[in-house]
């Protein structure tokens, strides 16, 4: 899920593979010039979890 680093974070829908847990937003690859501090996702509880802070949904894809 690389992403450029001087591109904004824009995008509000992220899938994740449980390769990836655990989940944190900013993920990386993620700008963080535009960003928030690290929080921890707890998208495996119920297969879907939205950022606190910028209210971005992770969803669990297996």
């Amino acid at each position: 899920m690389a992403r450029d680093q001087a591109t904004p974070n824009d995008r509000k829908h992220y899938e994740v593979t449980r390769d990836d847990l655990p989940v944190h937003c900013p993920m990386p690859g993620m700008s963080l010039w535009n960003s928030h501090p690290r929080v921890y996702i707890p998208v495996a509880e119920k297969g879907e979890a939205r950022c606190g802070y910028c209210g971005a949904l992770y969803v669990l894809k297996d």
